[in-house]
């Protein structure tokens, strides 16, 4: 009964806890695919800028009109495709490489979004748009992580080929029998879709923690397998494991439910780093000795 009370209770007593859990679920199963094919193109840290870049177009949005969850959707995912393009720019036409562009781009848009935030909403609007807060979702912000949700994974499975030479190997896509058009469709449709689950995860888990649930199960998966049929479902296994773990930590620790969340999710990577069958530290100081 004990053990009762402690896993299942608060998901079956709260309404709260439920749609938080149906959320972070549903995020998990949506992002991390999206996660390993970051880690599979060494762009996490594009990622993270696209995270930041969200939040100048949601304090405008909440200039504008309050906290409405469409404004916000639409004003961040219009301020990211801007940051996006502005980045590609620089690279092409400056001296300056992609990790620095996107590390420029990146403090700008997080220091402009804080300052327009903490204008007009005060530190209470701040640390929502900042950490997010998945235990107050509601309903139609449920179902517009439900509807990314749906789009991703049937995006995703058809494809999934495409999505997974590009990882390895973009040169290949581009010219083994498949169209230069048909290539840079396939990164359109993935920067897409990560700006989408982005905007999606960022209603839940806020600004600074929204990758955080696509990235780290990622890792965490990659150091069990280098197979990306089998890094896929294991990553999602974390992610999914880590929103449950995470939201009992924050009910049962009175946390923070997001960086609670995050926080398992790098514990797991971090165990992972540590012990794994791949790339870990135990392998490789097993194969050494």
């Amino acid at each position: 009964m004990e053990l009762y009370s402690a896993l299942c209770a608060p998901f079956a007593e709260y309404a709260f806890m439920k749609r938080a859990l149906v959320v972070a679920l549903t995020l998990a199963v949506s992002g991390t695919p999206l996660g390993v094919f970051m880690t599979l193109r060494r762009m996490t840290l594009v990622g993270d800028a696209l995270s930041h870049a969200i939040l100048p177009g949601v304090a405008i949005a909440f200039f504008v009109a309050g906290l409405s969850l469409w404004a916000m959707t639409l004003g961040g995912v219009l301020v990211a495709l801007a940051v996006a393009g502005l980045a590609a720019l620089l690279t092409r036409y400056t001296t300056l490489k992609d990790d620095a562009a996107f590390a420029l781009l990146t403090l700008i848009a997080l220091a402009a979004g804080v300052t327009l935030i903490s204008l007009k909403g005060g530190s209470v609007s701040l640390m929502h748009v900042l950490f997010g807060n998945i235990l107050a979702i509601d309903m139609p912000t449920l179902w517009l992580v439900v509807s990314v949700c749906a789009v991703t994974l049937f995006t995703v499975a058809g494809l999934y080929r495409r999505l997974v030479i590009d990882g390895f190997d973009r040169d290949f896509l581009r010219i083994a029998g498949t169209a230069r058009r048909g290539a840079g469709i396939t990164s359109f449709v993935f920067f897409a879709l990560l700006m989408l689950n982005l905007v999606a995860a960022f209603q839940a888990l806020g600004t600074l923690m929204a990758l955080g649930l696509m990235v780290l199960p990622a890792l965490a998966a990659r150091f069990w397998s280098k197979n990306v049929d089998f890094i896929m479902p294991v990553a999602v296994c974390f992610a999914a494991l880590s929103a449950y773990a995470g939201l009992l930590l924050s009910f049962h620790a009175a946390l923070p439910s997001g960086p609670a969340i995050v926080l398992v999710a790098g514990g797991a990577a971090v165990f992972s780093a540590l012990f794994g069958r791949t790339g870990s530290v135990r392998s490789t100081l097993f194969q050494q000795g």
